[in-house]
């Protein structure tokens, strides 16, 4: 269990490295996303065999309401998981400076955004996990999924978080965002399985 809790906590801490230091390129909104499905499809690739490589707690959520992880586990990730991205948020903090931790006003189509967003994300995970996606193709498959879900999150109307953990090291924590990833990863993963299994 160890193993898999830190690969959790490096690949969240990667993942929202890679978030913070894009967000102050000149061209955020398209770096942002493709460099966060590069991250999540090398670590789907690197630790994928060890820990499932969910590096996102509505992901872990969603997994958990498919039975695909045991309830003291998904709360063990979800853990290791914001941990990974609070020590993000210091490094980043440390290297660059100006950041801040916060909560957001509520927004309804944020929620709905984000929820629209991470449905798609998660299908595509689904078929990976019920292995209807070859092994070699996994990477490719969620990070795509990722950059899909993200973008259309973004055109809805909210910032294209689609991660919980993320968005704590982002400064962007608010139920809809919170709310919308997990509602979205639940309904992604039961979709694919009422639609295959």
């Amino acid at each position: 269990m160890q193993k898999k809790l830190a690969a959790e906590l490096l690949g969240t801490f990667t993942l929202a490295l890679v978030v913070l230091g894009t967000a102050s390129l000149i061209d955020p909104v398209l770096a942002t996303p493709v460099a966060a499905a590069l991250v999540l499809g090398l670590f789907v690739y690197s630790i994928g065999n060890i820990s499932g490589a969910h590096i996102n707690p509505a992901v872990t959520a969603g997994l958990w309401s498919i039975r695909k992880i045991d309830t003291p586990t998904a709360i063990q990730y979800m853990v290791a998981q914001c941990i990974g991205a609070l020590a993000a948020f210091f490094v980043a903090g440390a290297l660059v400076g100006g950041l801040s931790l916060g909560i957001i006003p509520e927004s309804l189509p944020v929620f709905w955004a984000e929820l629209i967003g991470m449905t798609l994300f998660t299908f595509g995970i689904a078929a990976v996990v019920y292995g209807k996606v070859a092994n070699m193709a996994s990477g490719l498959v969620i990070g795509g999924s990722l950059l899909l879900g993200i973008v259309l999150a973004v055109a809805l109307g909210s910032a294209g978080i689609l991660n919980p953990a993320v968005g704590l090291a982002v400064g962007s924590v608010s139920l809809s965002y919170i709310a919308g990833a997990v509602l979205g990863s639940m309904l992604g993963m039961n979709l694919y399985r009422y639609l295959t299994i």
